[in-house]
């Protein structure tokens, strides 16, 4: 009569085997989910660098920010992740005295943008880019970022809903 009791080296082959499997299951499942270079993996594919975060005071129901020749929004052509306790809003300087500002959260999922490449802003969840006006430049998003009315006088932004 055969024993039905296992050795302790074939019990150790069939976890083996089955730890390598779930190992491969799970490296597929990460793959699809945020990797691989794909449009929709962090990034989209893109390298994007953080945003420079600047912080905002509320006031009155506006975020108000002060820009001076050492603040990451002082040249044109920047962009930055304004910080308040109001929310989170993505500044562009677009000329000496315009700026636009936009929600920093992505239409596609809710996700928080916090990265740029170039003058795009890239969403770190699945890869949505928008140009500095928050219209879509590539998906998965389909809707434009929200904008908010900007005000620049005596050196502070003021953004207002």
């Amino acid at each position: 009569m055969e024993s039905e009791h296992q050795t302790r080296r074939q019990f150790c082959r069939v976890c083996t085997a089955a730890g390598v499997a779930a190992i491969g299951g799970a490296a597929a499942a990460l793959q699809a989910c945020g990797g691989g270079g794909s449009p929709t993996s962090p990034g989209g594919g893109l390298s994007a660098a953080s945003l420079p975060r600047v912080s905002g005071t509320v006031t009155g129901g506006t975020i108000q920010v002060t820009i001076d020749s050492a603040s990451p929004l002082a040249a044109t052509g920047a962009l930055a992740l304004v910080t308040s306790a109001a929310g989170n809003v993505l500044v562009a300087r677009t000329a000496a005295d315009s700026f636009v500002a936009l929600t920093a959260t992505c239409t596609h999922q809710a996700c928080q943008i916090t990265g740029y490449s170039g003058q795009t802003y890239v969403c770190p969840c699945h890869g949505s880019q928008f140009d500095e006006s928050g219209r879509v430049v590539n998906g998965p998003a389909t809707r434009s970022l929200s904008q908010y009315r900007t005000q620049f006088a005596g050196g502070v932004l003021t953004i207002s809903g």
